[in-house]
């Protein structure tokens, strides 16, 4: 575990990866989410794609996503008044009043409104990198993770490269989290930390994921945080998105009305790459 970070922003990597090759980036250049890249919504599925929509804007090669203070929640119907803008690089779900759909979070989800199931970036195996600002309000969060593309039991895993809650970070210290959930994968066990490192996590920093056929590595600005002996063995999506959870009793932290808005989660690059020669499996 590195004792000492960046205090603030951690410089870009460069493009190439010595031993690896480029396969998917994309450096939010603007003005507009690359839709040949992103489904520009959150599990539409369980909502719909006008609900789940996200709020943003570029701004010096920058992607900003963003919660208003007039947004209303993404899927009310069975997420409460949790809001969030978030992208994401496939969408699989089952007909309308059907149970099947990516990331199934409760037990009352029925599918809402029909999607069209897409595969914009679903790799298995890879080194993963984003560099990205998070923020420092309570009750928001902002995340970096992956599920199973195709929602069945033995293939709906997550894995979190990391998820930056508002109420952890300072100036001096930041709560890191990160792991694996199974969901329903039977393969998979929970397995989740949260890491507090010396840095302020509302600067640039670099997350970065080595996920192999034995074994997932976690980085932060190029330096590894953990080793977690677990790997999905299916094809796996791209989440990316910031969360507000205005209500009591939160585990992001206590919603403070008076908080200023928009609340910005700034996104510099994501990148993807594979080893020169592949994982040996």
């Amino acid at each position: 575990m590195p004792d000492k970070l960046s205090p603030g922003d951690f410089p870009a990597n460069p493009l190439e990866k010595t031993g690896y090759t480029l396969e998917f980036n994309d450096e939010f250049d603007g003005p507009r989410i690359d839709t040949d890249k992103w489904v520009p919504f959150y599990l539409p599925h369980w909502s719909s794609k006008a609900q789940s929509a996200p709020s943003y804007y570029f701004e010096n090669g920058n992607l900003i996503l963003q919660i208003t203070k007039a947004q209303g929640p993404w899927c009310p119907e069975f997420d409460g008044e949790v809001r969030c803008s978030s992208i994401q690089t496939g969408e699989f779900a089952g007909p309308v009043g059907s149970k099947l759909g990516q990331l199934r979070f409760s037990s009352a989800c029925v599918v809402r409104e029909a999607q069209t199931n897409v595969r914009k970036y679903t790799p298995q195996y890879g080194y993963f990198e984003l560099r990205a600002k998070g923020i420092n309000t309570s009750a928001n969060h902002a995340a970096f993770w992956m599920i199973g593309y195709e929602d069945s039991p033995e293939r709906s895993g997550e894995i979190a490269i990391f998820e930056l809650v508002g109420s952890h970070i300072s100036s001096t210290s930041s709560g890191v989290r990160f792991g694996v959930h199974p969901w329903g994968d039977q393969n998979i066990t929970d397995e989740f930390y949260e890491e507090f490192l010396n840095m302020d996590a509302t600067q640039y920093h670099i997350y970065g994921l080595e996920w192999t056929p034995t074994h997932l590595d976690f980085y932060v600005d190029n330096v590894k945080t953990k080793t977690i002996k677990q790997s999905p063995k299916y094809p796996m999506q791209f989440m990316l998105g910031i969360y507000e959870h205005p209500f009591e009793g939160a585990w992001t932290g206590i919603y403070d009305p008076s908080a200023s808005y928009p609340k910005k989660f700034t996104i510099d690059y994501f990148r993807a790459y594979q080893p020169n020669g592949g994982y040996v499996k």
